[in-house]
């Protein structure tokens, strides 16, 4: 059994996408070449979104934005706990303060409630609130109009981190792009939508935000190539990788539905045995994990792996707990979900190439595994 379906896509799109990287090799356009404006074309297209901006990588894409909405120093930035080291690093690489969050221990999301708590204690700190940053863990959108509510209300703009979610929908049908002023994401390999290296995508609607971000991602460029009207960065989007990804998106949406189909696949069979992921009615996840939550999630861990069922732990620390952001937390017990959380979550494989012998097989897995007593959470 595999993690991930990332060789049997690879081979299913070998020929296409070994064309169109030796289309790349012949005309040598390596750096911004068309390939990159025809991607960002089809990303637009498939998020229904005005502006789709290529970048480096998801990281950048996540400061670019911050850089365009004027986020700097010390600004107050709320950001979930419980999630990837990158959305909080890019708070401090731009002298900005990160303020972290309690997540929903159901949906892995941002606590909107323990997001108003904190906003009002950072004010009321003499903090200087500037910006949220949700964040769509394991491919969940995050309750969009709440968010946006809280921001209007607060006057702080809303960056929203999909780097796992690009592909989904919310309840009301909306793609994920659409759901903050600006949505940024991942070409990681291991992402829905991977490249064969790094790679990152940025959306919005704004004209003028659109306009700020493409300068951004070529060392502040403006109109002229050898004009720079601001700071910026080097963070475009490689030409082979856009290629790769041109062929990739084209299977796209077929992917994201068997992704939810073995979604569903392992709720109908694991829901009594462990504490399955939960999304409301019509929303459509990206599924980037399938992760479920376990009473000693190590030496479940453990079992899994012994018997070939590859399962993998995202993420075993919350931020506020890092050494790297101790300074910027309250320490152990001041954010006790995403403590809960991380020592309790477990991905199992999300092979969108799926049969029912890899569902039969990680259901036999964790029965055996959870053979012993109190090993189940429910």
């Amino acid at each position: 059994m595999v993690f991930t379906g990332l060789a049997e896509q690879r081979e299913r799109l070998r020929s296409e996408i070994d064309a169109n990287i030796a289309v790349v090799l012949d005309h040598g356009r390596f750096i911004m070449g068309p390939e990159v404006g025809q991607f960002e074309q089809e990303l637009a297209q498939f998020s229904d979104v005005k502006h789709a901006i290529g970048v480096a990588n998801g990281t950048d894409a996540i400061q670019i934005a911050m850089m365009a909405a004027g986020i700097g120093y010390g600004d107050a930035v709320f950001v979930p706990s419980f999630t990837y080291t990158a959305t909080a690093e890019v708070i401090l690489i731009l002298g900005a303060i990160p303020v972290f969050v309690e997540v929903d221990a159901s949906t892995f999301n941002i606590d909107s409630d323990d997001l108003v708590k904190k906003i009002a204690k950072a004010t009321a700190d003499g903090m200087r609130p500037k910006a949220i940053i949700s964040v769509d863990l394991f491919g969940l959108p995050h309750d969009s109009d709440t968010i946006n509510r809280i921001a209007k209300e607060h006057a702080l703009f809303h960056i929203s981190d999909a780097a796992q979610s690009f592909g989904a929908r919310d309840a009301k049908g909306r793609p994920v792009g659409t759901l903050a002023p600006i949505t940024t994401t991942s070409f990681f390999p291991a992402k829905p939508l991977g490249c064969f290296g790094d790679g990152g995508g940025i959306f919005t609607n704004d004209d003028d935000l659109a306009a700020t971000m493409r300068s951004i991602r070529t060392h502040g460029q403006g109109k002229a190539k050898y004009e720079t009207v601001r700071v910026g960065m080097n963070s475009r989007l490689d030409t082979i990788q856009a290629a790769i990804l041109l062929a990739k998106i084209k299977i796209f949406a077929e992917e994201i539905a068997n992704r939810n189909s073995l979604a569903d696949a392992y709720h109908d069979c694991l829901k009594d045995l462990v504490t399955t992921p939960i999304k409301a009615e019509g929303v459509v996840s990206a599924w980037a994990q399938y992760t479920i939550r376990v009473d000693n999630r190590d030496a479940v861990k453990e079992r899994l792996d012994g018997i070939g069922v590859p399962t993998a732990v995202y993420y075993p620390k919350p931020m506020h707990l890092q050494p790297a952001y101790a300074a910027f937390g309250d320490g152990l017990g001041s954010l006790p979900v995403s403590e809960m959380l991380s020592e309790q979550v477990i991905s199992l494989p999300m092979n969108p190439y799926w049969i029912q012998a890899d569902v039969d097989a990680v259901f036999d897995g964790l029965t055996k595994a959870l053979a012993t007593p109190s090993m189940a959470t429910n």
